[in-house]
């Protein structure tokens, strides 16, 4: 598995690779309406161009490079709070789930956090999202709770989980 850091190019990629993890993910979670709004707004090309541009904010390609395919990505950003890193996305496709690359890109944001001197790794995740468990599963913990209103009439209903680096 490779890590590569995306550019404005790979916009449409990310906005595919989104859709595709996102119908799988979600599709017994969101009601169609409520995801095709959410990935309208959340990864718009103006959207994902303003995270590029600002200085914190990153995005890498998930890259099998055994069959040279992105499989997913991921979005973070340092310092969104004091010593804090917030993870915003992580996706990937359903076909590569359960091949490691989640767990291969969770421990490479955890040295990208370090790197950037932050210490504590944040987090959303839907409470009916079997990726909860997979967070924990890496050390993740359930610290708060919060219902987000995201306009339109919706809102996340989402667990606010944590990863504390230096306990490792």
């Amino acid at each position: 598995m490779e890590l590569v850091k995306a550019t404005e190019n790979d916009i449409p990629l990310i906005q595919d690779l989104a859709r595709r993890s996102w119908e799988n993910a979600y599709a017994e979670i969101l009601s169609a309406e409520q995801m095709e709004y959410m990935l309208g707004t959340m990864y718009s090309t103006e959207e994902i161009a303003g995270h590029l541009q600002h200085p914190h904010y990153h995005y890498y390609l998930i890259k099998d490079g055994e069959s040279n395919s992105f499989e997913g990505f991921i979005g973070y950003e340092n310092a969104y709070e004091d010593q804090t890193t917030k993870l915003h996305r992580i996706y990937l496709v359903p076909e590569s789930k359960g091949k490691g690359f989640g767990k291969k890109a969770l421990a490479f944001l955890a040295d990208k956090t370090l790197e950037a001197g932050d210490g504590r790794i944040i987090l959303n995740v839907n409470k009916f999202n079997a990726a909860r468990q997979f967070y924990e599963s890496q050390g993740y913990r359930i610290y708060d709770e919060g219902v987000f209103d995201i306009g339109n009439g919706f809102v996340m209903d989402d667990y606010l989980m944590e990863f504390i680096i230096h306990e490792q």
